[in-house]
């Protein structure tokens, strides 16, 4: 291998090694991104509501009343990137709102599914397994918990 070769290959895998470390900075101070958060989740507890103990004092951004959340239905809280589902009458999921085809924020929960608008994606609003493609994947799951009514992020 000649030198100029070496030289551009060395630079090239040089260059890409930065692109690779800056990609996956999340630049918020070391905070996980909802993947990783959905790759650690045991199955267990992936998008399941959590109750918060009497006497105890809830933490996470407030996003709903549970009473603003129908049953066999959800809601899509774009602000905080989240979904939230109500599949049975007292159990709570969230979901990232995030697509995991294009990126597109769902839109809407309607008919069992949460659904995307860019390419037509619907997911079960149960456990965000894709119902109709062309996503990839389910939905990653986001904790919640359930506390006096109030259902927050977190």
């Amino acid at each position: 291998m000649d030198a100029r070769r070496r030289t551009v290959l060395t630079a090239g895998a040089v260059g890409a090694a930065g692109l690779v470390t800056a990609c996956g900075s999340s630049g918020g101070g070391g905070g996980t991104t909802a993947s990783e958060r959905s790759a650690s989740a045991t199955p267990s507890t992936a998008g399941k509501s959590t109750a918060v103990p009497q006497g105890s004092t809830p933490s996470g951004t407030a996003l709903a009343k549970t009473s603003d959340v129908p049953v066999g239905g959800g809601r899509v809280f774009e602000e905080q990137k989240v979904v939230v589902t109500q599949p049975e009458a007292g159990r709570f999921k969230g979901f990232s709102a995030i697509c995991t085809h294009a990126g597109c924020t769902v839109a809407s929960v309607e008919d069992g599914t949460i659904n995307c608008p860019c390419h037509g994606s619907k997911y079960s609003i149960t456990d965000a397994t894709v119902v109709a493609g062309p996503a990839p994947r389910p939905l990653p799951a986001e904790q919640i918990t359930v506390s006096g009514g109030t259902i927050r992020l977190g």
